[in-house]
């Protein structure tokens, strides 16, 4: 099972690379095939949205066919040949295209690993070994920034991307042969997602799980490059930097969630902090507005920091959850989270492509920084009625 979670733990190394290098190629996407950001924004969000609308057919093959064939056949047909697709790409459809079948790709992967993590390992342990399996995963962020922009400025991006359909190709076949499915549990058991939406203890907890992951990955996966070209006229390199320093803050920021909920006691009031503050952090960006590019890239790295309560909120919510249900479950929760990315980067391609027209290239991007502070602030409202739980 070890060498099945390294091979887990890689596909979802490129997971966390196919959300996120959008960003890094803005500049050459759009001298090559015309590729506005809006027009990347709605490939962002194909991602994240035919990520988040298999996560209940994959919840469902998780429970009934096991991890290592669901996990390997997804990231082969999709990963690999998403990543051929947009190899080939003419045109933003393309590229929009090869985003939805690469999100079809990633999506069983870190699933694959928590319904291993919440059968064969202490339920006290889910949230410190799910983060570990983020942070860890989380490689793929930081290749996504300055490493990808120097092979996309040496070799061409068909080149990288068609290099990036043969890791993919390989690390489907390293999970196929080296996964080991856990037994199922005992009894004849039945139940569906219905039965989790018919739970009130879960209600308060799906609207934050919606909108916690949505800033940084969203600023992450695409905007800051757009930003930092369009009001600070940095290049390709630059803005490779500056995502590099982005993407180890959310490494980091996993890192410190994970063991937080055994250390005080409570998920709950870990989680809620972590997003308030993250609001915050959001309404910095905008306050920092003409400031020394420095200064606003320390405030993207604070945001992608905070950002990092994805898995602790996933253990929050899988610990109301019955254990013939753990496979939908966790999809569940996901679902709600990747799916807020998808649906809020189109909200924020939108807000984008309303106020670029204008004179001030700032206007779009505090726009955008805004909404998301918003929302996130909605959802730690709601989520002050949740109910803790450390089991």
């Amino acid at each position: 099972m070890q060498a099945g979670l390294i091979m887990l733990c890689l596909a979802y190394v490129l997971s966390q690379f196919f959300r996120a290098f959008l960003g890094v190629l803005t500049t050459v996407l759009g001298q090559d095939i015309g590729a506005t950001p809006a027009d990347l924004a709605d490939a962002s969000g194909m991602w994240f949205l035919s990520f988040a609308a298999m996560q209940l057919p994959v919840g469902w093959a998780l429970d009934k066919i096991g991890p290592r064939r669901t996990a390997a056949w997804l990231l082969f047909l999709g990963g690999a040949g998403g990543a051929a697709v947009f190899a080939l790409a003419s045109n933003p459809f393309h590229v929009s295209m090869a985003m939805f079948f690469i999100g079809i790709g990633c999506s069983p992967v870190l699933m694959a690993s928590y319904y291993i993590f919440a059968r064969q390992y202490p339920v006290a342990r889910f949230a410190t070994l799910a983060a570990l399996m983020l942070g860890m995963g989380s490689v793929g962020n930081l290749v996504a920034s300055y490493p990808t922009a120097f092979a996309v400025e040496h070799l061409g991006w068909r080149a990288t991307l068609w290099g990036l359909a043969l890791a993919s190709w390989l690390v489907a076949a390293g999970i196929f042969l080296t996964v080991q499915d856990p037994a199922k549990p005992e009894g004849d058991h039945k139940g569906s997602v219905l039965d989790l939406l018919k739970m009130p203890v879960l209600w308060a907890i799906f609207p934050l799980m919606f909108v916690c992951y949505a800033p940084s990955g969203a600023l992450r996966g695409l905007w800051i490059g757009p930003y930092l070209s369009d009001v600070y006229g940095l290049d390709t390199g630059e803005i490779g930097l500056a995502a590099l320093v982005m993407g180890v803050a959310m490494v980091a920021g996993t890192f410190v969630y994970g063991p937080l909920d055994r250390m005080f006691g409570s998920r709950k009031w870990v989680i809620f902090g972590g997003n308030a503050l993250a609001v915050l952090a959001l309404g910095a960006l905008i306050a920092v507005d003409g400031a020394a590019v420095w200064i606003p890239v320390a405030m993207l790295a604070l945001v992608g920091f905070l950002g990092g309560s994805f898995p602790v909120i996933i253990a929050h919510g899988r610990a109301f959850v019955p254990p013939h249900l753990v496979g939908r479950g966790v999809t569940l929760l996901n679902f709600f989270g990747i799916g807020g990315v998808g649906i809020m980067q189109f909200v924020s391609g939108r807000i984008h492509a309303s106020l670029a027209i204008g004179a001030d290239p700032a206007a779009p991007y505090l726009a955008i920084f805004g909404f998301f502070a918003i929302a996130l602030l909605l959802g730690c409202a709601i989520y002050l009625f949740s109910r803790d739980s450390m089991e």
